[in-house]
């Protein structure tokens, strides 16, 4: 990560904490961990919407699923990831991450095209996507699957029910998932 988007980082993160609270203790209260180094991501979040990405990392975390979840918030910057370029590139391809969580409905680049890019390339090709969007059209799901998604989660509108499903989702793919090699 360059340094202007870890200033850019903090200064967001520092942004959302409630008017009268103390920065230091608003990161500890919601252990936030600030992911300086890329190449040792766990779980590559792809996810747009802030308060859905608050909701997933505060269900990992709580559940001591991944001490390294790395968030980009388009699927250009998702891209650049996976496949080192731009700010990335100075990670090594073969550093994958276990497991995407993949929203699709993003900006600059669609999920689909992230989805089919990952998926057709050999060395990035094993790595588990798991598609979670607000999306239950069946024309979406059955894309992603043709595209070689490992899973597709409609998320749920309550909070509460999303936090379960993400912390199911990450207690498996991260615990139980047996990876190739």
């Amino acid at each position: 990560m360059k340094n202007y988007e870890l200033i850019s980082t903090i200064i967001k993160l520092y942004k959302s904490v409630k008017s009268g609270e103390n920065f230091y203790n608003f990161v500890q209260q919601q252990k936030v961990q600030v992911m300086i180094n890329a190449n040792s991501a766990e779980i590559l979040l792809v996810e747009d919407n802030q308060q859905h990405v608050e909701l997933m990392l505060r269900a990992l975390k709580k559940h001591q699923l991944a001490d390294h979840v790395f968030v980009v918030h388009d699927g250009a910057k998702a891209l650049d990831f996976v496949f080192p370029t731009e700010a990335y590139s100075h990670r090594k391809i073969e550093d994958t991450p276990k497991v995407i969580l993949l929203d699709l409905k993003l900006p600059k680049v669609d999920g689909l095209e992230v989805l089919r890019r990952i998926k057709s390339n050999e060395k990035t090709k094993p790595i588990p996507v798991v598609v979670l969007t607000t999306s239950n059209d069946d024309r979406d799901i059955l894309k992603s699957y043709q595209l070689g998604a490992n899973s597709y989660m409609v998320k749920p509108v309550n909070a509460g029910n999303f936090v379960q499903m993400v912390s199911q989702v990450g207690r498996y793919w991260m615990l139980l998932n047996t990876p190739p090699g």
